[in-house]
Parts: C-alpha cells; structure tokens; sequence
C-alpha cells in the first residue's frame, strides 16, 4: 500500500482526525497544543495520528493535501486546515458545529 492510501485509509477510518506534532497530551509544537485545546475545549472526538512517528506519513501528507505544514485537521476526509483556521473556527463557534456530528472515540491514536 503506497502512502497516498494509506492516508486515504486512515481519513476514512475516523471521523475527525488530527494529524499532529506528538499527542494530545504531550504535544510537539505549540500550534499542535492549540489546536487540541480548541478541540478539547469544544468536547471534540477525535483520532490523531503523530507525525514523528512514521516520516513517510509527515511527508506524504504534504504533497496528499497540498498542505505544507502541521497540524493538519481533518472532518470527514476533507482538509479543514491548520491551527490559524482551526482557531478562527473555535472562535466564531463553527468548529463545534462542525466536529459534533462525529462520533468516534475521543483522541484514539489512528497510527
């Protein structure tokens, strides 16, 4: 399986997913830390999946969204964006509405 399926496996497999510089509770960047906030902040179930732990991923994922950086916030397959976007969606109230029609466990690890 080539990494554009493998990406394409896990985004089917999880209604929310963010992919992330470390995990949830130990995030690697400040702007993967803000984006679970927010998510946590707006009772968010989510998967993610640690970049630093498969580079084929991190890397295919760049070219797969046509997304250079990290985090990267996924609901129902489709790209959302980064923290700037996430932020500005917590902030107008939309993240909510648009993460609360999923259902999966909360911050399963998707790797």
């Amino acid at each position: 399986m080539d990494v554009n399926e493998r990406i394409q496996k896990q985004l089917d497999s999880y209604p929310v997913l963010l992919y992330m510089k470390g995990t949830p509770d130990f995030p690697q960047c400040g702007f993967s830390a803000q984006t679970v906030a927010a998510l946590r902040a707006v009772g968010a179930e989510f998967a993610f999946i640690n970049i630093f732990e498969d580079p084929e991923i991190r890397e295919g994922l760049k070219v797969f969204s046509n997304w250079p950086t990290f985090p990267q916030l996924y609901v129902d397959g489709e790209l959302i964006g980064g923290c700037d976007i996430a932020l500005e969606l917590y902030e107008s109230g939309e993240l909510k509405e648009i993460v609360s029609k999923n259902a999966k466990p909360a911050e399963e690890s998707a790797s």
